[in-house]
């Protein structure tokens, strides 16, 4: 039976080598329509516009082979007999590759070809997973399989994960033991897969002094809960709607949020709870937080969202602002946490009233504008894998 209180995450981040326009590693996701996910990471040897190539096809066939129904036997036969391999370097396959196959029941298959040995993480504990040997066209396929319980993690990376450091900061490079009880520490329930692979590529990022040795790239897949959040932005077009409108929206389950100086207005007079403004700033570019009884966060409008969107983007790029605002308290922090990390399903509430405190052409703030950044926010959120429902009133 398929559990439809969780379900699957991953997050991906790669690190050029240095002086590398383009990254040798590649990753591609496929999710079919019964919800089957595979996932493969390759690694193309070398570094540059030629290891790119070969792991972006790499990825892109296995992807789809394997996704596709044929066999792990079938996949890597087409693959190899299709890639080169390198005469130069004993004749040794361009790209190395890791997948991973997960069933709408959350059971896995991972296949591994030279690859370091993914991670698997229960629990915040690490297991060591039984691996099976199979020659394919002369190659080492290793092979596991399992299933995945509420929380569990898997970690895998090319081996400019493992080698972190050599040359720069350490001798023989980070290893795969180190990952290992780096990854516990990390360990959090509602630590989401990019956080995880971020933190992770950032401490390799860190050892290598800036400077990559090697292409970098952590992959994660996590499952993970399903928890909703309702962002109400705006008041309704019509004030005599306010109350219709906020019983639909309070009535809805999960984390209730509010954005906006005269949408929590609306809303203290709704709950008949006074609106209570903190007289500290955390954070001069971001106006402050207010608190309302029965409203779990209450934001200023469209200078906290827009902060919101341009977090969403890097959180979607390298995740390098994720030790920002994972811990600040500010507005914009504690929304993107709210909606990066802690929800899954997000409910949009748009208020289409015309705010006479923006009327002013000097301030560069419209309906409009507040639309185009809900518009936007929304958009990043979807291509974070959150599930977006929009309501306009």
């Amino acid at each position: 039976m398929i559990d439809l209180r969780s379900e699957l995450e991953t997050g991906n981040i790669s690190f050029n080598h240095v002086g590398e326009e383009l990254c040798g590693d590649h990753v591609e996701k496929r999710v079919d329509p019964d919800g089957t996910l595979t996932f493969v990471l390759a690694d193309g040897l070398g570094s540059g516009v030629t290891a790119n190539i070969l792991s972006t096809l790499t990825a892109t066939m296995l992807v789809n082979m394997i996704g596709g129904g044929l066999s792990i036997e079938e996949s890597v036969t087409s693959l190899i007999k299709t890639l080169p391999a390198s005469k130069h370097r004993g004749n040794v396959a361009y790209s190395t590759f890791t997948v991973i196959r997960v069933t709408p029941d959350f059971r896995f298959t991972i296949f591994n070809y030279d690859n370091p040995e993914p991670i698997f993480l229960r629990a915040g504990k690490y297991e060591q997973l039984l691996w099976q040997e199979s020659q394919i066209e002369g190659k080492k396929i290793m092979s596991t399989s399992g299933s995945l319980e509420l929380h569990d993690q898997v970690l895998f990376m090319s081996d400019g994960a493992v080698y972190a450091g050599v040359g720069e900061t350490l001798n023989f490079g980070w290893g795969r033991d180190e990952i290992i009880s780096y990854a516990k520490g990390l360990y959090y329930p509602e630590l989401t897969a990019t956080n995880m692979a971020s933190s992770i590529i950032e401490h390799c990022d860190t050892l290598y002094n800036h400077k990559e040795g090697d292409d970098t790239t952590v992959a994660c897949v996590k499952r993970r809960e399903r928890k909703t959040a309702n962002l109400m932005v705006g008041p309704p077009t019509n004030p005599d709607d306010d109350q219709a409108v906020l019983s639909k929206f309070f009535a809805l389950p999960g984390a209730h949020l509010v954005s906006g100086g005269t949408t929590s207005k609306v809303v203290s007079k709704f709950l008949g709870k006074p609106l209570e403004a903190p007289l500290d700033y955390l954070d001069p570019e971001i106006p402050p937080i207010c608190t309302i009884e029965g409203v779990d966060l209450v934001t200023e409008g469209v200078i906290t969202l827009n902060k919101v969107v341009l977090l969403a983007k890097d959180y979607l790029d390298k995740d390098l602002k994720y030790f920002d605002w994972c811990f600040r308290q500010d507005g914009a922090s504690l929304l993107a946490k709210a909606l990066f990390q802690d929800a899954t399903d997000i409910n949009f509430y748009v208020g289409c009233a015309v705010n006479p405190a923006h009327q002013d052409p000097k301030l560069g703030i419209s309906i409009s504008i507040k639309m185009q950044i809900v518009e936007e926010l929304a958009k990043q959120l979807r291509l974070m894998g959150k599930h977006i429902r929009v309501s306009y009133f």
